[in-house]
């Protein structure tokens, strides 16, 4: 009798997975990391207002638009999720979304709690949640004063808005503290393939399973 692989008869329906975090503990990076060395995981672009920095690409990076664009999506309802951080706001586009998922596909979020929060509302059955920590506030600080991304005035604005991201931390399915960026990067990975595996994403699993026992 031929072996039977469940995961090439059964389809799947793909995830969203949430990485939040405060700023400098590590998301991005291991953002990065995923997305490279997995062909299945997409990253969701958010649509922003705030202006492009340096070597940013418009719709690789995030869909640069103005507040006007920005106000008429969310009266479209065309955002999952959108929020406002640091003076600026973020959302997150409903369709690409939806399209991935329904082709199997897992998509990416670097997004923070508030975020996180609204896409819960809306799709939990689809949402894994994970929130990264630092190894502790020092670390954190130093991070951001060696990443030179931002101006002091910023990096201080950042360390003084981490706590309250912090305090969120409950609100999460999983809590990585990222103290080893390789070991930490290989948590996440282990979080995704069980989740995928879950009986609820595995479409058409009831068929299957009647299907093996009338000898199919």
């Amino acid at each position: 009798m031929p072996n039977i692989d469940p995961y090439n008869v059964v389809q799947r329906r793909g995830l969203m997975m949430v990485l939040s975090s405060p700023s400098g503990a590590g998301k991005t990076t291991i953002s990065r990391r995923l997305l490279e060395s997995d062909p299945n995981l997409t990253l969701s672009v958010s649509v922003t207002t705030r202006p492009m920095r340096k070597g940013e690409v418009n719709g690789r990076d995030y869909h640069f638009v103005d507040l006007t664009t920005f106000d008429i999506m969310i009266n479209r309802e065309e955002f999952l999720e959108h929020a406002k951080v640091f003076g600026n706001y973020y959302g997150t586009p409903r369709g690409p979304v939806e399209e991935t998922l329904i082709e199997g596909r897992d998509v990416l979020f670097d997004i923070d709690w508030q975020g996180t929060q609204q896409l819960a509302e809306k799709a939990r059955e689809d949402m894994v949640s994970i929130f990264i920590l630092p190894p502790s506030w020092r670390e954190l600080e130093r991070r951001l004063f060696t990443r030179a991304s931002d101006d002091p005035s910023e990096i201080n604005r950042r360390m003084a808005k981490a706590s309250d991201e912090m305090s969120h931390w409950a609100e999460y399915d999983y809590v990585i503290v990222n103290r080893d960026l390789d070991k930490c990067v290989d948590a996440v990975r282990g979080i995704l393939r069980s989740e995928r595996l879950k009986r609820r994403r595995q479409v058409g699993l009831s068929e299957f399973v009647n299907g093996l026992k009338q000898g199919q």
